[in-house]
């Protein structure tokens, strides 16, 4: 059976920046397992601007960004396999993987990171009455065969949905020549970010619908309309308020879902509320050894956060191979609540005695708020009160927890971090 001392698991913005990170804190056996015909992931149909604002300071599209993690992984020259379908990984770290040049194989890892990305909900998951006709997709379907294979899946749009890859499909759309009728989303807020629905649905004079769902689908052979309705507070359609638009095409973009089958299978501990594994400071699971970042954490709403993310996963890894991460802690975990509007935290856990300096610790909100502080408390103590114009679920917030403030504030047991009205 092979080693490496790191195998991360996902070649797409994640695993590249997680690779390269490992490799610059001075390991040198190091994989990627990518289960794609080519590095990126799902970079290279996103052929939009709008990436790399941050890591890079100048504006590119996916590929554009891709690009440079790749280039940096070959020249490092880190190994990886294509076209690798990871099966299994074992509590003791040994990955079930297979190719066609190899059949199936066992590798043995020192550390291992998750870095597997996410998926789109599917129909069959969000209940909508009708046939099965053609002319349903998701939306990140739609991008691929639009943006990469070339073909049109439609003239006549809706879309149910208002998460990132459906507001870029709906200007996508409309730059071929589509006419997209709605974007009813069954919210009372919009899944996605401000600025994608200023561009991608004001610009070209697109209605958002909030508060609508999809109740029916005509058509059996093919999608020949959609009947939406506006939903009430218990999120059921309210009768009398249904409008059906004539179309050919209904995309999907109804929430992203972290691909976390092998990590279940692996026995690591999973969010119920992100669906991704639960972390602590060092994006290490409960798995000692196993770290995670990006989608397949926690869905992040720019690439640019995945890879700062990916990166502290890669020096984490790193650091335990190389035994620099403080196991004999004098300090018990403190656990991370998130309550009073924050939905969740990434991490959950933090030990002071294992920080490696300051920690970021990233977070959604449940609802819009508006005119609001973010606080942290430590214990009862609040630390921080940061007042926020607009918090809404689509954008993902953070807080810096400062390791000198921890390690210095006596009897530490909880850290809250919450909402609270100015």
């Amino acid at each position: 059976m092979k080693a490496y001392d790191v195998i991360i698991i996902g070649g797409g913005p994640a695993g590249l920046a997680a690779a390269a990170s490992a490799r610059r804190n001075g390991i040198e056996s190091i994989l990627i397992l990518e289960r794609d015909r080519e590095l990126g992931g799902i970079l290279n149909q996103c052929i939009h601007n709008g990436f790399g604002l941050h890591t890079f300071k100048e504006e590119l599209t996916g590929p554009e960004y891709a690009r440079r993690f790749i280039d940096q992984v070959e020249e490092l020259g880190i190994e990886y396999k294509l076209n690798t379908m990871v099966m299994d990984i074992s509590a003791d770290k040994v990955i079930t993987a297979m190719n066609r040049e190899e059949g199936m194989f066992e590798l043995q890892a020192k550390a291992v990171i998750l870095a597997m990305g996410c998926r789109e909900r599917s129909k069959g998951a969000l209940n909508i009455p009708g046939y099965r006709p053609a002319g349903i997709y998701s939306a990140g379907t739609a991008q691929r065969l639009v943006n990469i294979e070339g073909f049109m899946p439609g003239r006549e749009v809706v879309i149910l949905g208002s998460g990132d890859i459906g507001l870029i499909m709906a200007r996508r759309m409309t730059f071929e020549g589509a006419k997209v009728k709605v974007v009813a989303e069954l919210m009372p807020y919009s899944g996605g970010l401000k600025r994608n629905i200023v561009q991608c649905l004001n610009d070209y004079d697109i209605p958002l619908k909030l508060s609508h769902t999809v109740i029916d689908i005509k058509g059996k052979e093919r999608v020949e309309g959609i009947t939406i309705a506006e939903v009430g507070p218990d999120r059921r359609p309210i009768p009398g308020t249904e409008e059906y638009y004539p179309c050919d095409t209904l995309l999907l973009s109804c929430g992203l879902i972290p691909e976390n089958d092998i990590s279940r299978g692996a026995g690591i501990e999973m969010s119920p509320i992100t669906s991704g594994a639960v972390v602590n400071e060092s994006l290490e699971t409960n798995i000692e050894g196993v770290f995670a970042c990006g989608n397949v954490l926690h869905v992040h709403d720019l690439v640019d956060f995945v890879s700062e993310e990916a990166a502290m996963a890669g020096k984490s890894a790193a650091d335990y191979v190389q035994g620099k991460i403080n196991r004999d802690t004098k300090t018990p975990d403190v656990k991370i609540v998130a309550t009073d509007g924050v939905r969740y935290t990434v991490p959950s856990v933090v030990n002071v005695d294992r920080m490696d300096g300051d920690s970021i610790v990233r977070f959604r909100v449940g609802d819009v708020y508006k005119n609001h502080y973010v606080s942290v408390y430590l214990n009862d103590e609040r630390i921080l009160h940061r007042k926020k114009q607009v918090m809404a679920p689509g954008e993902m917030e953070n807080v810096v927890l400062k390791k000198d403030q921890l390690a210095a504030f006596d009897g530490l047991n909880t850290i809250t971090v919450k909402l609270e009205e100015a």
